[in-house]
């Protein structure tokens, strides 16, 4: 650059940068490995461990009933502990399942609250029984089975620190519905009839105390369940009691979940808690089965009924859990609904069962073993209260640490090759003592089962003392 020359002066003023030497290029063959820095976060402790909803189950009731049916050395084993059905649902329902399979439609998604045609279909089948037109769009939803109904039920309205009554016994299923979304659950025991041990009674003779149901309730008090006809005690509640009940839930501003699945057997005037009143209706979920309505568990079709204020909550939580039901099944149960009344199929099936009933409870009474005369349904509860367990007999110790119905169910698999369900697995620990000496036994059979598990039965002449 020349003295003087613009650039020269706006370098000058400028200079030049002094720059740090770079180290000399080392290849990676040779360089030295920096030390990593150590992460400070700890680690799982257990990154299998289950959720406290899932966990710490003590061993369910079922498992241990094929436990003991497996090894008993009486084969084959007659179930009558669960209540699955022995025979097929009605041959109008069955073909149109068939039909229902070669059709495009209905082998694809169905609207998450139900294909149309069941929803009207139900809401022409209970709008008679509800007394009122029933809105299929609004008024009536459709789940994987009633369970699942339930479930949705109470993810739709339950929140942590809700409190949910209930009474025991119960269906096994509504204490973790419950307890999935939060919920608390206060119970109230159904008490049997004093001297149920010494006499056959009516399952209307399991009564409410209904102070103690109202002790129950607390300003966290969101939800009571009912289930009538009841599982496992037959009793189908009558007017007078759900005329009580209902009192309490207006009083508390309660909803009622109705569960009554096994609604169309009943033998006994049967009402309906959502048809005693406008307030009542307005508050009450009603949930059935399309699958113990037509002889079919494995369908897991269901419903439920209620104000739209409710059913839109339960249908959207519905939709959360599995989006849509099996469609061509709800093709099949709407075909099934609009064919029962033309055919007669309700009132076949409340007499059927009936003599199903009566049938099978003779040999109770033949061995002087006191039962509870259902009155809907199709579980009996049968007190064994004289039938004498050896002292020395060697039941494995998760059945010896159990209530007496737990032993008395381990003995008739081994012993006579009946199984049968013990019910103090739907109480509570502080009540089980109300139900330990019944065993749970299931009709819903063909009748050459039912002829069997008497004959079985029979085998216990020599333990009753």
């Amino acid at each position: 650059m020349f003295p003087g020359h613009p650039i020269s002066k706006l370098i000058s003023k400028h200079p030049t940068p002094s720059y740090t030497r770079l180290p000399r290029y080392t290849s990676p063959r040779f360089r030295i490995p920096r030390a990593r820095t150590m992460s400070t976060t700890a680690p799982r402790a257990d990154p299998f461990r289950p959720a406290r909803r899932v966990a710490g189950q003590r061993q369910d009731v079922w498992s241990i009933v094929n436990e003991a049916a497996a090894a008993s050395p009486v084969q084959p084993i007659v179930n009558m502990g669960q209540g699955f059905f022995g025979y097929n649902p009605p041959q109008f329902a069955i073909d149109a399942a068939k039909e229902a399979l070669d059709r495009v439609e209905c082998n694809q998604y169905s609207p998450t609250k139900g294909r149309p045609r069941l929803k009207k279909a139900i809401a022409d089948a209970f709008s008679p029984s509800f007394g009122r037109t029933l809105n299929p769009e609004t008024e009536v939803t459709i789940t994987t089975g009633a369970n699942e109904g339930m479930l949705s039920a109470f993810m739709g309205f339950i929140e942590p620190g809700d409190e949910v009554i209930i009474f025991e016994p119960f269906f096994d299923q509504y204490i973790s519905n419950i307890e999935m979304p939060g919920g608390t659950i206060r119970y109230v025991p159904l008490h049997p009839p004093k001297d149920g041990a010494t006499r056959t009674s009516p399952a209307s003779e399991w009564t409410i105390d209904y102070q103690e149901l109202e002790s129950a309730i607390n300003p966290k008090t969101k939800m009571i369940v009912l289930n009538s006809p009841h599982n496992p005690v037959g009793k189908v509640f009558s007017r007078e009691e759900l005329e009580k009940i209902g009192e309490l839930c207006i009083k508390h501003n309660l909803i009622i979940l109705s569960d009554e699945v096994y609604d169309r057997l009943y033998y006994v005037p049967f009402t309906r808690i959502a048809t005693l009143s406008p307030e009542l209706y307005e508050r009450t979920l009603t949930v059935g089965s399309a699958g113990k309505a037509f002889y079919a568990t494995g369908w897991r079709v269901g419903y439920l009924i209620g104000p739209e204020h409710l059913i839109k909550y339960v249908a959207g939580a519905h939709t959360r859990i599995c989006y849509s039901s099996v469609s061509p099944l709800q093709e099949a149960a709407a075909v099934a609904f609009e064919q029962a009344d033309k055919t007669g199929f309700w009132e076949e099936s409340r007499t059927e069962m009936r003599n199903k009933m009566e049938r099978f409870c003779e040999v109770f009474t033949e061995l002087n073993i006191p039962y509870s005369d259902p009155e809907g349904g199709y579980f009996v509860l049968a007190n064994m209260a004289s039938v004498k367990l050896p002292e020395d007999y060697p039941f494995p110790p998760h059945v010896a640490s159990r209530p007496r119905d737990f032993k008395l169910c381990w003995f008739l698999i081994h012993e006579v090759g009946v199984a049968a369900i013990p019910p103090t697995e739907f109480y509570t620990d502080a009540n089980a003592r109300i139900a330990e000496d019944y065993l749970r036994f299931a009709v819903c059979k063909n009748d050459d089962v039912l002829e069997t598990a008497k004959e079985r039965l029979r085998g216990l002449k020599k333990y009753i003392v």
